[in-house]
């Protein structure tokens, strides 16, 4: 199989997309990201709240995963994650990221750039209780990202972890973290099947943003 021309021939926005004019849109990209958060869902988008978060490690190698935005208000753009994981570890050491948006039902994505701080603790344990029991299970149990030598030891972990909450269901995972990434700058993209792609992006000028319109 030749790979190069199979990647050619794929078809690349071949379904009707939304229009995006930018001279009508909001100053602040928050109020913007909701209202095209709100078109992705109706428009049956999957997963829309998925995004990239790229990280920085401490020798400088960047890193990326996809995980699931958790909100968006003054105090930044919120995912969640353990604080000894590989993500939370690169921004205790470096806190900047990079979070990327891919709709590809509308292509449209939305990129944002800027610093990353941990949210206050009962930020994080009301973000814990919250989700499902799963997934608190999974947290309790998770070692993330080291290494997993018998995967035995992955079920009695499971196991204990469940005989936890069952004991007790507000018992939290006291690394369980919510972060807030502060944008300093948030990029709007509209493709367009002429390769005339639509791109706005706001940049923070003090407590301000400016608008910008940038070259396909």
């Amino acid at each position: 199989m030749n790979i190069r021309n199979l990647l050619r021939d794929l078809p690349v926005f071949a379904q009707p997309l939304p229009q995006f004019a930018p001279g009508d849109a909001p100053g602040h990209p928050n109020d913007l990201f909701v209202s095209w958060l709100g078109d992705a869902v109706a428009a049956g988008v999957a997963e829309p709240h998925a995004m990239s978060l790229s990280t920085v490690d401490a020798d400088g190698m960047p890193d990326t995963r996809t995980l699931l935005l958790k909100n968006v208000d003054d105090r930044g753009w919120q995912f969640a994650t353990d604080a000894d994981s590989a993500k939370g570890r690169q921004v205790a050491t470096r806190p900047l990221a990079a979070l990327g948006f891919y709709w590809r039902e509308q292509g449209r994505q939305v990129r944002a750039r800027g610093s990353v701080a941990a949210l206050d603790p009962q930020t994080s344990a009301s973000d814990f209780l919250a989700r499902p029991v799963g997934s608190r299970v999974a947290s309790l149990a998770s070692r993330q990202s080291e290494v997993l030598t018998d995967p035995a030891d992955l079920e009695h972990a499971l196991t204990a972890a469940e005989d936890a909450v069952r004991d007790n269901p507000d018992v939290l995972c006291e690394s369980h973290t919510v972060y807030a990434v502060t944008p300093v700058t948030v990029e709007f993209w509209q493709g367009d099947a002429r390769r005339r792609h639509v791109r706005l992006r706001y940049r923070r000028v003090g407590d301000s943003w400016a608008k910008e319109l940038l070259w396909p």
